[in-house]
């Protein structure tokens, strides 16, 4: 099996994994950072079989879709076992798959080519005009407010500090999005991320005139 097979397979089980999920981590979102991938790619040296595999299976086995609990290790060895009879690569995929995410800010670092790019190709569909929909899509999913004028921002200590957060909504903006712009890792992902960031600061903007009219 070649590797676009390959490809084409995970693609398929993600999308049967993930086509009905409603809280903005859906098929859609893994197609758009996989394309964010594609971009960055392009300008980006690194191994791009290996890259776009993280990006399709980087959220098959988050907490969110597994009721808190950390499924990767599980998800994605039953996915990949079928197409790929190497273990020792799979349990890379794993690791890398771990150093992903934004927990807070806690994340390991990776000096990885692939993992910062995909990095930069998920935080991408995080911010601008989609992410805030993801965001709310999320918020409210979890039955959190959209906004309270009382609520004292927390200081998180820890990725599990973090991830149990009942925060509203809109506070996300800050403990979060509005960091992601200069948390990039690529020239391109920088680029891309400016426009996405301002239209977040003028949603808020305008966010809050509208609540304070």
């Amino acid at each position: 099996m070649n590797q676009k097979e390959i490809l084409n397979k995970i693609k398929a089980s993600v999308f049967n994994l993930l086509k009905n999920e409603g809280t903005g981590h859906d098929y859609f979102h893994i197609e758009r950072v996989v394309n964010n991938t594609k971009k960055i790619i392009s300008h980006e040296k690194c191994d791009q079989f290996h890259a776009i595999l993280l990006a399709y299976l980087h959220d098959v086995g988050d907490y969110k879709l597994h009721n808190g609990i950390d499924m990767t290790q599980d998800v994605v060895f039953e996915i990949l076992s079928p197409l790929i009879q190497d273990d020792k690569y799979i349990q890379q995929v794993i690791e890398d798959i771990h150093l992903i995410g934004y927990k807070g800010g806690f994340n390991q670092k990776s000096d990885k080519n692939e993992v910062q790019i995909v990095q930069d190709a998920d935080r991408l569909d995080a911010i601008g005009a989609i992410g805030i929909a993801r965001t709310f899509a999320y918020g409210g999913r979890k039955e959190r407010l959209l906004y309270d004028p009382n609520f004292k921002p927390e200081n998180f200590k820890s990725a599990e500090d973090y991830k149990n957060s009942k925060a509203p909504t809109i506070q996300h903006f800050y403990d979060k999005l509005l960091k992601l712009k200069d948390l990039m890792n690529t020239k391109t992902g920088k680029e891309m991320a400016d426009e996405r960031h301002h239209f977040m600061e003028v949603y808020l903007e305008q966010f809050y005139n509208e609540w304070n009219a």
